[in-house]
């Protein structure tokens, strides 16, 4: 603008001059004391010369006039950019300064004072550097001198001081202003505050690897320092670490009773519990996210109630093993949770790191695989991975999926096992159990039955036992009416026993198969009975109310007594194999079956003694008044085509009790049977 101002001065004072200059030509030429000649041809060259001079300043002054009116449009224009510039510049959000050469804020917008609080009196008067946070600054040094190098800027973040004292974030670019010369005069610098946005990042970040719950590492972050430790112990000699994996013991009890909210407020009282440093360390800061219980070590929680400890220079493999008995005695003081006092267990799994380097995940697991072998041994303990432990989860997890493609498959087979009269000799009915037919060969109960409760498999493999079985019997009745008619013992495991609606299932398969509800008794563990006595006077009284008959199985293995068998329904004891074992070598044992039988009798119960092998056991039990065996003196469990050719036997007459087991031996010759030893 002041270029614009400037020419239009110069025009203005060189049109006044020219035409000044040519107007005193004409006048001057117009007097008649300049007419040397008085002849008509110099009057009429005279005149000529007059009208060039009119002519020549008219032209002038038209050109003059249409100078000043293309000035006038520029500096329209300009005063529009001038307007433009500032709408732009008083309305935008980011900031924008122009500093020149030694670094002096020349313009600053007013986004400056909305978002930095200064208003622009205050930042012309100090330094662009001033409100720079001091650890930014070389780097806000170096950006502005490579963009006067190069020309251009490069996008920089640093930190500036707002006026009330807080530190702000800005995202930075900057352009360089050349002169007509070409030389550097300065910078024009757009911010832009990106507080917030940081902010986000670093929240997301922090959702993205460290626990919501307790400010722990979570398993991501963990896994990394996991990660780096390994990678250490390949670079340096002697280097050890451990991984302590903790799970805590019946921790599902608490959320069950108390609720979701009372288990977390646990979570966090055992994770600041696990943090503190106790007398091992007194630096560590008052953030559990950065305490550990050895001064070299991250606590972290991978997920649920585990924990996991990296512990770094160990000086012996031994530290981790003393750490871990360190944490347990930290768990073993009651937490007070709600006015509840609360005592918790841990098992702890350790995995050692070696110099050849491990995965991380590798390590993870094989720490969480010694943790379930220290639950699997009784729980409050550590146990230390070994190799073996890893070939043994690899098994049963290759056993899970052959289970599961088993039952689509419907590999399970139903085999029976013979349940005797004493009195005289008769097959009574059958105990059902299943059997896994795999292409290789029949894999036995033991090896299968525990994990597929754990893994739930039991609900679709005993359902379909139950149907096949009373389909059988109810076959079996027909063909060999007796009184009573033949029965059918089938067992119900603890998740069977834990679902609702199983009486409903099994009344629904009762009708289906048209089985008269008599004619089956279901087998319950006395462990089951007694864990919650409770309900299972509940779920026991459904069961009856179908007209099933109620077995205890394995009694003796548990903890109940006779007297509390008065309020359960049920009608018949299974003596354990483990007393019938011992009742012909041992008189205590011999005593305490026949106490059980005789307080049975006189409770209204039957009696059946489980696992008879030998004639002197058959005998002890007929003597102390014992009404049914069933066990390898009798029979294995079989398929049923030998059991239906017993039955013919026995309708025949031919066969005896002990006699029986050699006609299952002869009878048990056909292909894919047992061979009864």
């Amino acid at each position: 603008m002041r270029q614009v101002e400037g020419r239009e001065w110069w025009l203005w004072g060189f049109a006044v001059t020219v035409t000044l200059v040519l107007t005193l030509g004409i006048l001057v030429l117009s007097y008649a004391h300049f007419r040397v000649y008085g002849d008509d041809s110099y009057s009429i060259n005279l005149k000529e010369w007059v009208r060039g001079l009119a002519a020549l300043v008219l032209m002038f002054d038209i050109y003059t006039v249409y100078q000043h009116l293309q000035l006038a449009r520029v500096r329209r224009e300009l005063l529009s950019s001038n307007r433009l510039f500032q709408l732009i510049t008083e309305n935008a959000a980011d900031m924008i300064a122009v500093v020149d050469k030694d670094g002096r804020r020349v313009y600053i917008s007013p986004a400056y004072q909305k978002t930095l609080g200064y208003c622009p009196s205050e930042l012309k008067a100090t330094s662009s550097l001033e409100q720079v946070h001091p650890d930014d600054r070389a780097r806000v040094i170096e950006a502005a001198e490579k963009a006067k190098i190069t020309g251009r800027g490069e996008r920089l973040e640093y930190r500036i001081l707002h006026k009330d004292g807080t530190w702000r974030v800005l995202e930075s670019t900057s352009n360089v202003i050349h002169s007509p010369e070409g030389a550097t005069d300065g910078l024009v610098i757009v911010n832009r505050d990106i507080t917030e946005r940081k902010r986000a990042e670093e929240t997301l970040a922090r959702h993205a690897f460290y626990d919501d719950l307790t400010g722990l590492p979570n398993r991501s972050l963990f896994l990394e320092r996991l990660g780096r430790a390994s990678a250490a112990s390949l670079r340096r000699a002697g280097y050890k670490f451990a991984v302590l994996f903790i799970d805590i013991d019946q921790f599902k009890v608490v959320n069950d009773s108390l609720g979701h909210g009372a288990g977390d407020a646990l979570l966090l009282q055992i994770a600041q519990r696990l943090a503190d440093p106790g007398e091992e360390s007194s630096d560590l800061g008052q953030d559990i996210s950065t305490q550990a219980p050895i001064l070299n070590s991250t606590l972290a929680r991978p997920g649920g109630d585990e924990f996991a400890i990296l512990a770094e220079d160990l000086n012996d493999p031994s530290d981790a093993v003393r750490m871990a008995e360190r944490l347990q005695k930290k768990l073993a003081t009651p937490f007070d949770l709600e006015g509840h006092q609360i005592v918790v267990t841990a098992s702890i799994g350790i995995v050692f790191g070696n110099a050849k380097g491990c995965n991380a995940e590798d390590l993870l697991r094989d720490g969480e695989i010694a943790m379930y072998r220290a639950k699997q041994a009784g729980k409050a303990r550590c146990e230390v991975f070994d190799n073996r432990m890893h070939t043994q989860a690899v098994t049963r997890l290759q056993l899970e999926s052959d289970l599961r493609k088993a039952v689509d498959l419907g590999e399970f087979q139903v085999y029976y096992q013979p349940i005797v009269s004493l009195r005289n000799g008769r097959i009574l009915g059958f105990e059902a159990l299943s059997r896994w037919q795999r292409p290789e060969g029949i894999v036995m109960p033991g090896d299968f039955i525990a994990v597929a409760d754990e893994t739930g498999l039991i609900l679709p493999i005993n359902r379909q036992l139950l149907l096949e079985a009373c389909r059988q019997v109810r076959a079996w009745q027909e063909l060999f009416p007796g009184n009573p008619p033949l029965s059918i013992a089938v067992n119900v495991t603890p998740r069977q026993f834990a679902r609702p609606g199983l009486a409903a299932e099994i009344g629904q398969v009762l009708e289906q198969t048209g089985l008269n509800p008599g004619s089956v008794d279901l087998e319950i563990t006395e462990t089951i009975a007694m864990a919650d006595a409770a309900r299972s006077v509940i779920v026991l009284a459904e069961l009856k109310a179908l007209g099933a008959r109620l077995s205890i199985d394995d009694f003796g293995t548990g903890y109940s007594s006779l007297s509390r068998l008065q309020r359960f329904p049920v009608d018949t004891l299974k003596i354990d194999r483990a007393f019938i074992s011992r009742i012909e070598s041992d008189a205590e044992t011999h005593e305490i079956v026949r106490t059980v039988v005789m307080l049975a009798h006189n409770l209204g119960l039957e009696v059946v003694a489980e696992g008879v092998e030998t004639a002197e056991q058959l005998e002890l039990l007929k003597h102390i008044g014992c009404e049914m065996a069933q066990g390898y003196l009798f029979s294995k469990p079989v398929r049923p085509e030998i059991i239906q050719q017993l039955l013919l036997d026995q309708q025949s007459g031919r066969l005896t009790p002990v006699p029986l087991a050699a006609s299952v031996r002869e009878h048990a010759k056909l292909p894919g049977s047992f061979t009864v030893q």
